[in-house]
C-alpha cells in the first residue's frame, strides 16, 4: 500500500481548494472542470501537540514535525472507467494511494457549476464508486481469465490457481453489482494473493463533506447523508469548510489560527483531523528524538523493529544497532524531564526486537 493520501472527487466539489489549504501551496483552481491536469504532490506535517510539549520540556534550536503525502487528483466523472474526462489517466494516479479523501460537495452554491446540475451527495458518491468499482472490475476479469486458462499448465499454475481463483469469483461478484473489494473484508493472505492487482476498492475512504459557512457544525441533510454512507461501509467522516481552511492557511502564527478558530466556533481545524486519519489508517506512527541541535517527530510503520527505526534516521544507525534508550512521552509530560524519568526507573533499554511504538522518544546507541 502507498504511504499517501489522494484526494478524489467529481469536477468542482473543492478538491483543489482543499489541497492548497492543506500545503498552503496554490493548486489551479478554477470553476470549471478538469483545471487539475497532472496530480499535485504536496508534504504535509502531521498536527501533533505532543512534539509541541516535548519542546517545551527538552528546548531545542528547531522542531521537526513528522509529515504526510497528500496528491490532488483531477476530478472523475461519469464514464471515467471508459477513458471519459481524461478517466484513465487519472485512474492510474489513484491506484498509486494508500487512502483515497473522497471530497463531497455539501453546500449549495448557484455560482459554483455542478457537473451533473445539482448538489446531491448520495448519486455524486455513487457516481466516484461505480467508475472505481467498474476499472476494478475490468482488472480482475483479465486476470481471471487468465488464471482459468493457465491453471493446466504446472502444478505450481494449478496450486496458484486453486488459492486465487475463489476470491476473484467473489471479487467479479461484488464489484459487477457496483460494490467494493474492501467490503468483502478479505483477511492478508487473502489481500497478498491479489496485491499486484493494485485494485481501487480496496483501499481505505475518508469521505471529506465540503460544507459551507453555515454547515460548519456539520447538521445537515447532505452531511447526513454522507454518514450513513460511510456507517454501511464502515468508513470515516471529515466535515470541513474548504473556504475557511483556506482562510486559516492564510494566518502566519498558531495564535492567530486559533483565535479564527475560536471565532467560527471550532475547536480545531477539520484538516488536521483529516491529516491525522489519514495517517493512522495509512499505518502510520509517529516515534521522537530529542536534542539540542532538533527535537524532532519520525514517521514509522506499525509493526516496525528498533533498527529498522534507527535505520529512518541514519543507514549506520540501523548497521551498527547495539540498543535503544526509551521513553513514552506520556511519562516525560508526568515527569517532566529525562532526570526524573530515571530515578522513576521509567526509562529502559531495549534490543533488535523491540517493536517501537508510537509516542516512543528514543535515543539509540550504535558502534559503525
Amino acid at each position: 500500500m502507498g504511504l499517501n493520501c489522494g484526494i478524489v472527487g467529481l469536477p468542482n466539489v473543492g478538491k483543489s481548494t482543499l489541497f492548497s489549504a492543506l500545503t498552503s501551496a496554490p493548486a489551479h483552481v478554477a470553476n470549471y472542470p478538469f483545471c487539475t491536469i497532472d496530480p499535485n504532490v504536496g508534504i504535509v506535517a502531521v498536527p501533533d501537540s505532543r512534539l509541541d510539549r516535548i519542546a517545551k520540556l527538552i528546548p531545542g534550536k528547531k522542531k521537526i514535525p513528522a509529515t504526510v503525502e497528500f496528491i490532488d487528483i483531477a476530478g472523475l466523472v461519469a464514464g471515467a472507467s471508459r477513458g471519459e474526462g481524461l478517466g484513465n489517466r487519472f485512474l492510474a494516479s489513484i491506484r498509486e494511494v494508500g487512502v483515497i479523501a473522497h471530497v463531497v460537495r455539501c453546500f449549495e452554491d448557484g455560482d459554483v457549476v455542478h457537473v451533473n446540475g445539482n448538489v446531491d451527495p448520495e448519486r455524486d458518491i455513487e457516481t466516484i464508486n461505480i467508475e472505481l468499482a467498474l476499472a476494478d472490475l475490468d482488472t480482475v476479469t483479465k486476470r481471471y481469465e487468465k488464471v482459468s486458462k493457465g491453471r493446466s499448465l504446472s502444478k505450481e499454475a494449478q496450486k496458484h490457481a486453486s488459492e486465487i481463483l475463489p476470491i476473484l469469483e467473489r471479487l467479479l461478484a461484488t464489484l459487477g453489482e457496483g460494490g467494493s473489494a474492501r467490503s468483502l473484508k478479505l483477511d492478508e493472505d487473502q489481500l497478498s494473493l491479489i496485491s499486484d492487482l493494485h485494485l481501487l476498492t480496496v483501499k481505505p475512504v475518508i469521505y471529506v463533506c465540503n460544507v459551507d459557512e453555515e454547515g460548519i457544525d456539520g447538521s445537515s441533510a447532505h452531511v447526513d447523508a454522507v454518514k450513513r454512507i460511510a456507517g454501511e461501509e464502515d468508513a470515516e467522516v471529515v466535515v470541513i469548510c474548504s473556504k475557511i481552511e483556506s482562510e486559516i492557511a492564510t494566518l502566519e502564527t498558531e495564535e492567530e489560527k486559533q483565535e479564527f478558530l475560536e471565532a467560527v466556533g471550532l475547536k480545531e481545524s477539520g484538516l488536521n483531523k483529516l491529516i491525522r486519519s489519514a495517517y493512522y489508517i495509512l499505518g502510520l506512527r509517529t516515534f521522537f528524538t530529542t536534542g539540542d541541535d532538533e527535537n524532532r517527530a519520525w514517521t514509522f510503520k506499525a509493526g516496525m523493529k528498533a533498527p529498522q527505526t534507527a535505520g529512518l534516521i541514519h543507514s549506520d544507525f540501523q548497521k551498527g544497532f547495539i540498543k535503544a534508550e526509551i521513553y513514552s512521552c506520556d511519562d516525560l509530560f508526568t515527569y517532566e524531564s529525562e532526570q526524573k524519568l530515571r530515578v522513576a526507573g521509567k526509562l529502559r533499554l531495549e534490543g533488535k526486537e523491540y517493536l517501537v511504538r508510537d509516542g516512543d522518544v528514543i535515543h539509540f546507541k550504535f558502534n559503525v
